[in-house]
């Protein structure tokens, strides 16, 4: 199979540059399942239900979050209408939402997707890691499923990399979200799971991670609160991944890094 996922998409310019590269990419990388991280999507902070039917209109199978997922406070009373939406899987018990979901994609086929979240300054949810184990107890891969992506949403790298070899031989891909930043370390771990620290954002990379630098800069300098951030209006670069997978077990041939679009340097995988 082959997965494409795209990091955290930041406001209208996240918005733009996702739904306008989307159809090249579709193209030129023919993916069986597109999932995209939205959790700052809506102004910079959270997701809307309005904007989620956009994504998956556009042709995203699914969508995850992180820690801005209840920052539009009408999603908390629309989240259970989306079974594609998900907020991270480790939050308490009752909260509304699901934490992962089997999409069928092309074929007839499979793919669990897993969203949690880290703790290493963060907040402090459940445990990330008992919980995904707790789902692939019961979602094997090869055993159900054909690929299981999981979106690891966290400040720490070194949780994130944890995470990646916590689940190494039982995913296809995990990715982290949150930072921004697209790490260089896209990678085959030892026992076939596709590895990447984190995918980045889909925004305006002049800017301080998607918001307009001027205010954003002034916080560090003064050290005082200012107005509320606002997400930076140029080109966005369209930042992600892309991963192949082996039929028979749902493990990773290859990963690739996918950046289209904007200020960063193109990378696009060859099918």
């Amino acid at each position: 199979m082959r997965l494409l996922f795209l990091g955290d998409i930041v406001g209208r310019s996240g918005r733009d540059g996702v739904l306008r590269h989307l159809p090249a990419l579709r193209e030129a990388l023919d993916p069986d399942v597109i999932v995209a991280n939205g959790e700052n999507a809506a102004g910079g902070f959270g997701i809307t239900d309005k904007i989620t039917r956009e994504f998956v209109e556009a042709g995203i199978d699914g969508l995850t979050t992180g820690n801005h997922v209840w920052d539009q406070k009408e999603l908390v009373s629309q989240i259970d209408r989306e079974p594609r939406l998900l907020r991270p899987l480790n939050f308490p018990e009752g909260t509304p939402g699901r934490g992962a979901v089997v999409l069928t994609v092309r074929q007839g086929r499979k793919v669990l997707v897993i969203n949690a979240m880290a703790r290493l300054f963060m907040d402090a949810l459940d445990d990330p890691f008992a919980a995904v184990d707790r789902v692939l107890r019961q979602q094997r891969l090869g055993g159900g499923v054909d690929a299981i992506i999981v979106d690891f949403h966290g400040e720490a790298s070194s949780e994130k990399m944890a995470m990646g070899h916590f689940l190494d031989g039982r995913v296809s891909l995990v990715v982290g979200t949150h930072t921004h930043i697209p790490t260089s370390d896209a990678q085959v771990l030892p026992g076939g799971t596709a590895y990447q620290t984190d995918a980045g954002m889909c925004g305006d990379y002049d800017s301080v991670i998607g918001m307009q630098k001027e205010g954003a800069v002034q916080r560090f300098v003064r050290k005082m609160p200012g107005e509320r951030l606002k997400p930076a209006e140029n080109e966005a670069t369209v930042c992600g991944c892309f991963v192949e997978t082996d039929d028979r077990t749902g493990l990773a041939l290859r990963i690739a890094p996918v950046r289209v679009g904007g200020r960063l340097a193109p990378a696009l995988p060859q099918r």
